[in-house]
């Protein structure tokens, strides 16, 4: 797939890209627009870009009849660019987006970008602990990272996240992205992924023994449940079916069930 340049400044330089801060600049304009064109932001009160970079992105949602618009970037020298390019479009955060507070940005908050690769899982985290405000997320990740979130009970890739994003949200693989439109290219190819807030106000069990149960469970994955779980638990507390599987074979339902049982039968 061919690339279109953001302007002159990627080619003159005037952002580096930082490998500690895990940027790869995207630079296909029709990527871009692709992106954006996935996030429907109904009912939203603010929309919230996370690591702009130079604002290929950013043009595209400027365009679009948002009641807010925030971009949070980190890189100071990507912060000079976009107060100088679309400071009159965007409110500019300079700041890290895992330590914003999304509270006064509204109810209903909408989260898109491209993430960097070094921070995504916990820039979903963020969002499980805001999913009260979070109701939708667009964003573009590594590829394997994607799947991870986007697979079902019985996937080798299944895990914490897959669990926990899909107890609160619909996901959905939107579409893959070629490793050629980036600057620098990343060694992996990338893909948008699309979190909707499901209509779960509140699990039935103990949510925060819930996430702790899958995080354990997935921490001893190779293993029958009853081992991890069995720490959890009374010495004389009986058997259950659950038990006897293993962490990637269960459903969110079914961790519910567990969570429930360990309740009734915790130290």
């Amino acid at each position: 797939m061919g690339t279109d340049q953001v302007g002159t400044a990627m080619s003159n330089g005037y952002v580096r890209p930082k490998k500690h801060l895990g940027q790869h600049f995207l630079k296909d304009k029709r990527i871009a627009a692709a992106i954006v064109d996935s996030l429907s932001a109904d009912g939203c009160d603010s929309v919230v870009e996370v690591g702009p970079g130079m604002g290929v992105l950013t043009h595209f949602l400027a365009e679009r009849i948002f009641p807010s618009l925030k971009v949070v970037e980190i890189d100071r020298e990507s912060v000079d660019y976009l107060r100088q390019n679309l400071g009159g479009l965007v409110e500019i955060i300079e700041g890290d987006f895992l330590d914003i507070d999304l509270q006064p940005f509204g109810h209903h908050v909408a989260v898109i970008g491209n993430f960097p690769y070094n921070i995504s899982s916990q820039i979903f985290f963020k969002i499980l602990d805001n999913r009260d405000h979070v109701t939708e997320t667009v964003g573009m990740v590594q590829k394997e990272v994607a799947e991870r979130i986007c697979s079902g009970p019985g996937s080798r890739v299944y895990g914490i996240l897959s669990v926990l994003l899909r107890a609160w949200y619909d996901i959905e693989y939107l579409f893959t992205v070629s490793e050629h439109v980036f600057s620098p290219p990343p060694k992996v190819k990338s893909a948008v992924i699309r979190l909707t807030r499901n209509k779960v106000e509140r699990l039935e069990c103990d949510e925060k023994l819930f996430v702790s149960v899958v995080k354990r469970c997935f921490n001893q994955r190779r293993k029958m449940l009853r081992n991890p779980i069995r720490a959890m638990v009374s010495s004389d507390a009986g058997d259950m079916p659950l038990l006897s599987m293993r962490a990637e074979q269960l459903s969110v339902s079914q961790f519910v069930e567990l969570t429930n049982w360990v309740e009734a039968n915790k130290l």
